[in-house]
């Protein structure tokens, strides 16, 4: 049995996240049919990370085993054919060894958020991110955004429904950088709660927007209290860009 490792680039507009489920179509479910279709073998599909509704990803990283023992062309030819014409693509694939797990193997995922910072409407970034009218101030967001590094209890800034045993998370990086009406937030960790990287975004708007001080989120962070951090952002603006090992 072989097992591979795949780095996928996908447009989750209209997925319901990685996971498979009952309620709609998911990447991982995607990957398991076009497996199928190629090879005739049932697998499961392991990824990196498991990124909610609406959200993309350029290099979200998952592996599987195979009977069939194929080529590296094999595998990334085949499998961008059946999937076409879902957005959905294969961007590299390698032979790994068995103990490798595209999850648990994982040393840090990074993620970006885009906002594009302007009263009109989107068109080319539809779907791609949030847009927000009022101006935002990204010196103030970029300091508020230090208070979130180290190893903090995120009980404020985790989904109802998160599953995670514990709060505690170590966020390693985040940065906010301005491109004209674009800002891109940027978070580096090991492994996030369900929902994290939106609401630390959405707390960092409401910095932006003035209706919080930087200082604030050391605040919010001690008080473990949801409802003190701000509204989670929409799910079209993040994209897990990156997964080392």
């Amino acid at each position: 049995m072989q097992r591979y490792k795949i780095i996928i680039e996908y447009d989750g507009s209209n997925y319901v996240g990685w996971q498979k489920q009952d309620n709609g179509l998911s990447i991982q479910e995607s990957l398991q049919i076009a497996i199928k279709k190629q090879t005739q073998e049932n697998v499961e599909v392991f990824g990196a990370g498991r990124t909610d509704a609406g959200v993309h990803a350029l290099g979200q990283v998952a592996h599987f085993d195979l009977d069939r023992n194929l080529t590296i062309k094999e595998i990334q030819d085949g499998l961008n054919q059946y999937l076409r014409p879902q957005p959905i693509a294969i961007i590299e694939a390698k032979k790994v060894e068995k103990d490798f797990h595209a999850r648990f193997s994982a040393k840090k995922r990074i993620y970006s958020y885009t906002i594009v910072n302007r009263r009109s409407p989107l068109t080319i970034d539809k779907n791609k991110a949030w847009v927000v009218h009022k101006k935002l101030d990204t010196e103030l967001m970029n300091s508020a955004s230090k208070f979130f590094i180290g190893n903090h209890d995120f009980t404020s800034f985790r989904s109802s429904s998160c599953q995670a045993n514990s709060p505690f998370k170590t966020i390693d990086k985040v940065r906010v950088l301005r491109e004209f009406n674009n800002i891109f937030i940027k978070v580096e960790a090991k492994s996030f709660l369900q929902s994290q990287v939106r609401i630390m975004v959405g707390t960092l708007v409401n910095v932006g927007e003035g209706k919080l001080k930087p200082k604030d989120i050391e605040l919010i962070i001690k008080s473990r209290k949801r409802s003190k951090a701000g509204p989670t952002a929409p799910s079209e603006g993040l994209f897990l860009t990156t997964v080392i090992y």
